[in-house]
């Protein structure tokens, strides 16, 4: 037997099973970077002879010279369906980008499990998902949506670092058939899981135009995460705040930012870029009244800075608890406990910048120096209060006057009372607020 043209009709049945993906591979890749690996993997599923490759695709490739692991998954095979076989097959991939300390990417498009294989599938679902699990903190996990992905692939997406949503790709843990028709309503697969409609999902969600946008976030946030320390210009200044301090106008501040999860919680911005050219993860309020939804998407970001060890930059404008029914009787509690948890884990830099108000939970929570902050500095248009309202106001200085509030605002919010008391470092002209930030992190940074 001529092994050489044995092995050759092999490959040639291979890459034509995944003729499709390897192009998107080759999209996001650079050009002829992908070492395909395990490609003969065959997994005999009941009902439909060999699944080539285990409908899955794994390897390892560059963009721009940045090495990762690619898994991606076959949807031309049992519309990508999740085997024990594949599962095993991926898990060998994680395995050794774990042992390498190289990110992984996976490219998903999926229905669901593939059917025939009873216990055996949920059981490499579960093994699968652990591993996914265990990676956190040590290796980077993508999860490119290449269109629809459903059930355990789902369930995949949500352990990764970023999950970046092309134009068509829908994200949900059960069918949007399934659910149209519990609805009684015929949704389109985007309507249930694209990336405007997981609003309360509070995934680390990017959106991406194509397969190389795609592949700029992704190294964006790579080389983010691996905290390169630059020449800065100290002496840089931003007099555009002195007219007014904004939420844009403090994003503008962060060097290369990029917002993750901006489909959930418009008013806070959980960002990651860079402040003098040292990595940060930065929370930008606006305005925010919290609630159980804006505190969880806090909390992740946090834990996402505490994995990888960068600093955490909170800049408030928190008018505290949200003063509603829905918001006492929530989930609001237990989120508060987690994040502190959190964030009294992060070991590297933590520092605080009043820019509004601080009222009650929303100076304690993020800016108080007794939570674990660093520094803590407030501009000098910062308001720093146990109470936001006319009524607290009214309590705390005793005056029943309709002008209490004003007055409150003007006199006992002054920052300059809680850098009295040594609660801040310093109180900040607002243009001279990134000096500040870069002075401090280097101070910090190891």
């Amino acid at each position: 037997m001529d092994k050489i043209s044995l092995l050759n009709r092999r490959k040639e049945a291979v890459l034509k099973a995944g003729e499709s993906i390897r192009s998107q591979i080759a999209a996001l890749c650079d050009d002829d970077s992908f070492v395909e690996l395990a490609a003969f993997s065959f997994s005999k599923t009941i009902g439909e002879g060999d699944a080539l490759g285990e409908g899955v695709v794994t390897g390892f490739a560059t963009i721009d010279r940045y090495p990762f692991y690619i898994v991606a998954m076959n949807y031309a095979v049992s519309f990508g369906g999740l085997s024990k076989g594949n599962c095993e097959k991926i898990a060998k991939t994680l395995s050794a980008a774990e042992k390498n300390e190289t990110p992984v990417i996976y490219l998903l498009q999926s229905q669901g499990v593939r059917v025939g294989e009873g216990v055996d599938v949920l059981e490499g679902i579960s093994a699968l998902l652990l591993k996914a699990t265990q990676l956190k903190g040590s290796v980077l996990q993508f999860a490119v949506l290449l269109g629809e992905a459903y059930g355990s692939a789902a369930a995949l997406a949500s352990l990764c670092d970023c999950v970046l949503f092309l134009k068509e790709s829908a994200l949900s843990l059960a069918s949007p058939l399934v659910l149209s028709a519990r609805e009684k309503k015929n949704f389109k697969p985007t309507e249930v899981g694209g990336y405007g409609a997981l609003t309360h999902a509070l995934l680390p969600a990017v959106q991406a135009e194509d397969m190389r946008d795609a592949a700029s976030k992704i190294l964006q946030i790579s080389d983010l995460i691996d905290l390169p320390i630059l020449d800065a210009e100290l002496n840089e200044s931003a007099p555009a705040l002195n007219q007014g301090v904004t939420a844009k106008g403090i994003f503008e501040l962060i060097e290369g930012g990029i917002e993750l999860g901006a489909n959930s919680c418009p008013e806070v911005k959980t960002v990651l870029g860079r402040i003098g050219g040292i990595s940060v993860a930065a929370v930008i309020f606006d305005n925010v009244s919290l609630n159980a939804l804006n505190v969880r998407k806090i909390k992740n970001f946090a834990e996402l800075a505490c994995c990888y060890g960068i600093p955490l930059v909170t800049f408030v404008d928190c008018l505290g608890v949200e003063t509603t029914l829905a918001a006492n009787n929530s989930i609001l509690y237990r989120e508060i406990g987690e994040y502190l948890f959190i964030l009294d884990a992060i070991d590297t830099a933590k520092i605080a910048v009043v820019t509004g108000r601080a009222v009650g939970l929303g100076y304690s929570l993020f800016a108080a120096k007794s939570v674990g902050f660093d520094y803590t500095y407030a501009l000098a248009t910062a308001q720093i209060s146990l109470f936001g309202s006319l009524e607290g106001a009214q309590i705390e200085l005793g005056d029943l006057g309709e002008e209490a509030l004003s007055r409150y605002q003007d006199e006992i919010a002054d920052p300059v009372h809680a850098a009295e008391g040594g609660y801040l470092d310093n109180i900040i002209e607002p243009q001279f607020l990134k000096q500040y930030l870069i002075a401090s992190l280097q101070t910090l940074i190891k």
